[in-house]
């Protein structure tokens, strides 16, 4: 079967692993390599911007760190970056 004539839903069913998605982007062209380079980074950065939101949310993993800042900041124990 000629994974270009399979609609697109059914494409995802064909992925099984991380070795068939490396297998079909060896086929690619240099120009699509670039443009799933691309998407794939820009993936990556929304997934890592969820990821700090969700720390800073009270009972997350930065919110102890946001927390004291502001409190040293409120007592004067901060100084001006250079």
């Amino acid at each position: 079967m000629d994974l270009v004539t399979v609609p697109c839903s059914a494409y995802v069913f064909l992925m099984r692993s991380v070795e068939d998605i490396e297998a079909e982007i060896e086929k690619l062209s240099p120009s699509e390599v670039k443009r799933l380079a691309e998407w794939l980074a820009e993936y990556q950065a929304g997934l890592w911007d969820e990821q700090i939101a969700e720390d800073a949310q009270p009972g997350g993993r930065l919110r102890q760190v946001i927390d004291e800042a502001k409190s040293d900041f409120k007592a004067g124990k901060t100084r001006p970056l250079p």
